[in-house]
């Protein structure tokens, strides 16, 4: 077990920003080309708890908002998260910006800045180990200042996005008397795409992909595939290469509010020492503005 908890330890420190099995739903938080797609004011609630019933796993919180502005092309974002893994833990709190220029008659690209900090703090030295380790050393609170950009090309039944929200790569952890680094921000890069194409007159079919790439971590994809039953009705299946395979469900009680649950089972060998991966997520929309949507909530 203990093994085990340090294996996923490592695999945290080489792919630091958290995973989402809604990421469809949830692009702010990776592309803040994002903001104001929709051309309506977005809140968004969003709770990830991994690998329940192992100890020391990933839980996540993010709240979201978004809205485009009366400056024409014009939009704006903020993001809070929360992320615990094991002994340490970040939070974050980001601003977006976005503008967008028409390519086509409903197509849009939009380019975006995200610029905030992450508090960071690791309770290195309870971890228990078998040899004194200089490098566990705990950190009782570090700031974080980074930024970073993202394009985000859709219409109403595509979009292709890519983005890296944290350039910078900060010094987490040093040793200075030593001259080593122990763990640093790594730049992660996504990129996006999704469609939605129609079977019939109450079914839709939404095929989408989401990559992510980042030093020191094999190459992470996300494939899924969901239905869209009578603009209500969101089933669905995902597959992350190599690690997890689950389902997605969510439910659009009005035009207002949509609910989303996620349910992933990890197909690696730490799957037979956790009960799976939950992810809820709450979506409300906000029509401040009487202008048909540019791309409906199908994104």
């Amino acid at each position: 077990m203990i093994a085990f908890a340090f294996a996923a330890m490592r695999l945290v420190r080489a792919q630091q920003d958290p995973l989402y099995s809604q990421y469809m739903f949830n692009m702010l938080a990776v592309n803040p080309a994002y903001a104001g797609s929709a051309d309506i004011f977005t809140t968004m609630i969003l709770s990830r708890h991994q690998w329940v019933g192992f100890t020391g796993a990933p839980s996540t919180q993010t709240l979201l908002a978004h809205t485009p502005l009366k400056a024409k092309g014009v939009s704006l974002g903020f993001s809070l998260l929360n992320d615990r893994i094991g002994p340490t833990r970040q939070t974050g709190a980001y601003l977006d910006f976005a503008y967008r220029i028409r390519t086509g008659k409903a197509s849009r690209l939009a380019f975006g800045l995200k610029g905030g900090a992450n508090l960071y703090q690791a309770d290195l030295a309870a971890l228990r180990t078998v040899d004194p380790d200089a490098a566990n050393a705990s950190v009782s609170g570090k700031l974080l200042p980074n930024f970073g950009f993202g394009l985000f090309w859709h219409s109403p039944t595509y979009y292709v996005g890519l983005s890296t929200p944290k350039l910078l790569q900060n010094e987490i952890d040093a040793i200075p008397a030593a001259g080593i680094v122990t763990a640093v921000e790594r730049r992660h890069w996504f990129l996006t795409a999704g469609c939605v194409l129609p079977i019939d007159r109450s079914i839709k079919f939404k095929p989408s992909v989401m990559a992510r790439m980042v030093e020191g971590a094999p190459l992470s994809v996300d494939v899924n595939a969901s239905f869209l039953f009578r603009e209500r009705i969101w089933l669905g299946a995902m597959y992350r290469l190599g690690n997890a395979f689950g389902v997605l469900g969510q439910y659009q009680v009005n035009d207002q509010l949509r609910i989303g649950y996620a349910f992933d089972l990890t197909t690696t060998r730490l799957g037979a020492y956790n009960a799976g991966t939950h992810e809820v997520m709450l979506n409300y929309d906000l029509r401040f503005f009487t202008g048909r949507a540019v791309s409906p909530r199908y994104f």
